[in-house]
């Protein structure tokens, strides 16, 4: 039981020391997950504007909505992971990235 306490203990401060990469990891996979549901609304939801006015507003949304929100979003993600122990961080991330997982494969 002392390994594998010792080996999420490890896992845990190698995470920590790579946590905002690791954030920004999670972020562009759960914009490349949800940016084709996200990408629909937006298109229903300006269809009767004009070809020019759909095309600005897409552009914006693409590049600048979904670009802002990985600047600003990732470090708040990788506050909120920071605040986990050396004995909790490992297997949250493990979850985390198996429910992406499970999410890709769904979709």
């Amino acid at each position: 039981m002392d390994l594998l306490l010792d080996l999420t203990a490890t896992l845990s401060r190698w995470s920590r020391s790579h946590l905002y990469d690791i954030s920004l990891a999670i972020m562009a996979t759960l914009f490349v997950l949800f940016g084709p549901a996200i990408n629909a609304w937006v298109q229903r939801s300006i269809g009767g504007l004009n070809f020019v006015f759909r095309t600005i507003i897409f552009v914006i949304v693409c590049a600048v909505v979904y670009g802002l929100a990985i600047v600003f979003l990732t470090p708040y993600l990788s506050a909120g992971l920071g605040q986990f122990n050396n004995y909790t961080l490992a297997p949250v991330l493990l979850l985390v990235f198996f429910l992406i997982g499970v999410l890709a494969d769904r979709s």
